[in-house]
């Protein structure tokens, strides 16, 4: 899945919660007609890769449809119900029968958390229908990166890699230092994994060659997923070290830069800070133009979420409506078109796993109402409840403040944060600044333009991580305005492992 915790918080409202498969309320029950929202979960059923989520929900002074937010670990999906249910409609004569819901969203594997919320027609108020636990089979990819050895200038590869939701063979993308350098077909015959897997048969091994430069490198492999479930990586990632020319490893080159650098300029190469010599693994400048509706084609390596309703339920991920580039800087435009505000959440590495990771971004708002800005790391698993690194984050024109989740505190929709004490930068976010995140093992440091602005040894991951840039709705701020249009500015962003 694609974003982070939901912000919604119930309010005080009068709700029925019918029980029962019949729906028509007993002859005592003439004070649910003061009830503001009405509804009832029917069923939370896994499937491999998500849930399937049933049920109905109404404002009872309308026959509109209304919405319904799903959680699944916090992650929000707005939905309308919309569906007939004769049911409903027997039971509740002046609601109509235009308020099912039936469907499917992506949960990661493993035992999940799902809750619904009903919403009144105006948005104004709501009621919570439910939760429930399920246990969700996993549908991304699997497999084993066995071997990674060198020559003096390329790795050798191989492994094997399956889809739970298909037989065929799937494409798997080979990564040095989290670029994908080359994608090739797991076609070939492993009889051993055919014995393991006897569903799947036996024609899922792959190998590749790739260049690389003397030095240390990182090789990883990511299944492309089918189906449901996501690109994942497969098996372990490995560290080698290829000789250069000479018969020497050569070294990466090391910037004297501090760990908050301030410089306008995209910074190139290694870095030492706090004790460690961070090698960089993603740099990009935006140099090259991109009109709306470009930005996937001039700039392949990058992700973006699209179609899903954002953190708040009101903004919807529309890449192709949002982001360009221009004048050096990936621009975000965030609009309204015909009341939908319309908002974009980019992965600059695509789905690149980090298991630390140092981030910084040289970026710039608007002070505009409604929206809000974020960098962050988030769980390559999309459960929440191994932790969140958010910094900067502010709405826009706001002041950012940093904040990380603390792995294994996930309880009735929300997770626990750190620092106790919020802690904000000294400047607002309307001129360009160098935010930096530092998640190191045991500590996450956030730096503005140099400066340490906050730390925490409390609330550190210790598994595998995404860089998202989020721009989107503000959480718990009421309906974002259909005036608002306001924009985010990357000027650079670079990644180190």
């Amino acid at each position: 899945m694609r974003h982070r915790r939901s912000g919604f918080v119930a309010a005080s409202v009068s709700i029925v919660i019918l029980t029962g498969t019949a729906f028509a309320l007993p002859a005592n029950a003439a004070t649910a007609s003061t009830a503001a929202v009405r509804g009832h979960l029917d069923a939370v059923t896994p499937v491999r890769g998500g849930v399937t989520v049933s049920g109905w929900a109404a404002d009872s002074s309308t026959t509109a449809s209304t919405k319904v937010t799903i959680t699944v670990n916090g992650a929000a999906t707005s939905i309308v119900a919309s569906a007939a249910r004769r049911d409903v409609a027997a039971a509740y004569p002046s609601l109509g029968a235009a308020h099912g819901f039936a469907t499917t969203i992506n949960a990661p594997a493993g035992r999940d958390q799902v809750c619904v919320t009903a919403f009144t027609k105006a948005g104004t108020k709501s009621a919570s229908l439910g939760c429930s636990t399920v246990t969700v089979p996993n549908a991304s990819p699997i497999g084993a990166l066995d071997t990674a050895t060198t020559s003096a200038s390329s790795i050798a590869l191989s492994g094997w890699a399956i889809d739970p939701d298909t037989a065929s063979p799937i494409a798997v993308q080979v990564r040095v230092d989290g670029v994908t350098v080359q994608t090739v077909t797991a076609s070939a015959a492993r009889p051993d994994v055919g014995r393991a897997y006897p569903s799947a048969g036996p024609n899922h091994g792959f190998s590749a060659t790739v260049p690389a430069s003397g030095g240390n490198h990182s090789v990883c492999v990511v299944g492309v997923n089918v189906g449901r479930g996501g690109n994942t990586g497969v098996g372990g990632c490995k560290t080698v070290s290829v000789t250069a020319p000479g018969g020497a490893p050569a070294l990466p080159p090391v910037s004297s830069a501090p760990a908050g650098d301030t410089s306008t300029a995209l910074p190139t190469g290694s870095v030492a800070s706090n004790g460690r010599v961070w090698k960089q693994t993603y740099a990009q400048d935006f140099t090259t133009p991109a009109a709306l509706g470009q930005v996937a084609a001039k700039y392949p390596s990058m992700g973006a979420y699209d179609g899903y309703s954002d953190t708040s339920g009101q903004g919807k991920y529309s890449p192709s409506k949002v982001l360009s580039v221009a004048n050096g800087n990936l621009d975000f435009w965030l609009h309204s078109e015909n009341g939908q505000p319309l908002v974009a959440a980019v992965l600059p590495d695509d789905y690149a796993p980090h298991t630390t990771g140092r981030v910084s971004i040289r970026y710039k708002t608007t002070n505009t109402d409604g929206y809000k800005f974020v960098g962050m790391m988030w769980p390559s698993s999309d459960n929440w409840n191994e932790g969140e690194i958010d910094w900067p984050e502010a709405d826009l024109g706001g002041t950012p403040r940093p904040a990380s989740a603390v792995p294994g505190t996930f309880s009735n929709g929300g997770m626990s944060f750190q620092p106790s004490t919020q802690m904000f930068a000294d400047s607002d976010t309307t001129s360009y600044h160098v935010a930096t995140t530092e998640w190191d093992k045991g500590i996450v440091r956030f730096y503005w333009d140099g400066k340490l602005v906050a730390s925490t040894t409390k609330a550190v991951p210790t598994t595998p991580f995404r860089v998202t840039l989020q721009a989107e709705t503000a959480i718990g701020e009421g309906t974002v305005p259909a005036s608002s249009s306001g924009h985010v500015d990357i000027d650079w962003i670079s990644i180190w492992d």
